[in-house]
């Protein structure tokens, strides 16, 4: 059995598999470029497998680690093969031309433009206000990293929550999976950060917490 598919191999899939093995999770990962799956899953030790996108996706949980135009592709592609699993985009549909734009349709979400293609999985929508460097650590400044988790599914937050907290994050549950909206035009004017010349220590390290 396997407890955590992880489809891409960039940096963001190496962060998630690396607090994956941290949890003590089974993984596996698939990647378009088979090669590149097994070197990510040699890189990150434990037992992980790898293998191309012919395979079928083990997980119980399944994160699509890709941007949003891929991450559509992927999910086009498995469809019904991922009914009754739960899904989790982690993508931000900017334009990484210019950092000032989503590129979706206002009243929507890359969360739940996957999720009309996938009507048989639980989406949610995680992992999307880390970077990769803060992740793989599991922190930032010194305290876990917050991981903001929306889905309609409650079964499918609460199974992403316990992972998260398994990793050594902390989830913060926000509500449906509508609340996509909100994290994605939140993560817009985060990442137009990282890349503004006024802040040139930012470079893709920095983290978001809630303090209380």
């Amino acid at each position: 059995m396997t407890d955590i598919t992880i489809i891409g191999s960039g940096n963001m899939a190496r962060a998630i598999g690396t607090r994956a093995v941290a949890a003590g999770r089974s993984v596996q990962i698939l990647d378009r470029t088979p090669e590149n799956a097994a070197k990510l899953a040699a890189e990150l030790g434990g037992t992980p497998n790898s293998g191309g996108l012919s395979e079928v996706p083990e997980g119980d949980i399944v994160i699509l680690a890709l941007y949003f135009g891929p991450a559509k592709e992927v999910a086009t592609h498995f469809g019904d093969t991922l009914s009754g699993k739960t899904v989790v985009d982690i993508s931000n549909p900017i334009d990484t031309e210019t950092f000032d734009s989503l590129v979706v349709d206002p009243g929507t979400s890359a969360a739940e433009e996957i999720a009309a293609l996938l009507p048989g999985a639980r989406v949610v929508k995680a992992f999307n206000t880390t970077f990769a460097g803060p992740l793989g650590s599991g922190e930032a400044g010194g305290q876990p990293m917050d991981v903001f988790i929306a889905s309609d599914s409650e079964e499918a937050r609460n199974e992403v929550a316990v992972f998260a907290e398994a990793a050594g994050l902390r989830p913060l549950q926000v509500g449906g999976l509508r609340h996509a909206r909100e994290l994605e035009g939140f993560m817009l004017l985060v990442m137009a950060l990282q890349v503004s010349p006024a802040y040139p220590t930012f470079n893709w390290g920095t983290g978001l917490k809630i303090t209380d």
